[in-house]
């Protein structure tokens, strides 16, 4: 657990730490729009800085936060492998034989590998500084409103934040499972392609089963403690709003109207 970053709760006397819910998940949303806003790499930048300031009040290391990203290092290898052989517009850097690389295969690939890194991250500080319960609070805040065209609100909140809360168990569960199958005599890195999907089947199997088998446990869990969604609830903790989450909010909204800026302006 100690290496794993999505998910996991960090108990730090932060500024961040106290905000409200509400405000860190309205935050989220709006940075990650600014993320997909083509603004080209000088986008991306006011975006950085708002991350590493929220890295530094939330008393977060950097390296902390990359730790989500080592499960997508795969993808990212992969995404990279793709757009070489597929994208042959730009500048040609390299050639040898029919094998070729353009520039924009390789600047498509950092494209998407910064909005993987921004948006991974800003997840990560959210989970990081902010309590379950809090969060399945936050969320169940923002989506009443939407209860009048009949949306479940409280259920999709508990819903988010248990599968927030069981990405770190997730993958500690598939650790074990791929230790318990080395010891078996299984390989994972080594063989024909073939022998490397039979192995990568042997570890989702078992992975399901387990998945499903803890979902069924937590819900026997809850149906024994007398949970129904459908009853009215109250809260011992009163959500509320104060001067760091309104200037957060607003420097969120800075970053985002800066990035339409630069999006307007072609730069």
């Amino acid at each position: 657990m100690g290496n794993i970053a999505l998910g996991r709760y960090m108990d730090l006397n932060s500024v961040v730490n106290k905000m409200d819910p509400r405000t860190k998940i309205m935050v989220l949303l709006i940075v990650m729009i600014a993320i997909f806003i083509p603004a080209g790499f000088w986008g991306y930048i006011p975006i950085a800085i708002f991350i590493l300031a929220a890295l530094k009040l939330s008393k977060l290391s950097i390296r902390f936060a990359l730790r989500s990203m080592k499960p997508m290092m795969f993808m990212m290898v992969f995404l990279l492998v793709i757009n070489v052989l597929v994208m042959k517009t730009g500048t040609l850097w390299f050639k040898w034989g029919w094998f070729s690389i353009y520039s924009d295969a390789v600047i498509q690939t950092l494209y998407i590998i910064l909005r993987l890194l921004l948006m991974i991250v800003m997840t990560t500080i959210l989970t990081a500084t902010t309590k379950p319960l809090d969060l399945t609070l936050g969320l169940e805040k923002l989506l009443k409103p939407f209860e009048a065209i009949g949306l479940p609100a409280h259920i999709i909140a508990m819903m988010i934040s248990i599968a927030l809360r069981f990405i770190p168990t997730l993958i500690e569960e598939t650790q074990r499972i791929m230790n318990a199958q080395a010891s078996r005599g299984v390989d994972l890195e080594n063989g024909t392609l073939k022998e490397k999907v039979m192995a990568v089947l042997a570890l989702i199997v078992p992975l399901f089963v387990s998945a499903f088998d803890r979902a069924d446990q937590l819900a026997n869990a809850m149906e024994a403690r007398g949970y129904d969604p459908s009853r009215p609830r109250t809260r011992y903790k009163m959500l509320k709003m104060h001067s760091a989450d309104y200037m957060a909010l607003c420097m969120a909204l800075i970053v985002l109207l800066s990035d339409i800026g630069l999006w307007m302006a072609g730069i």
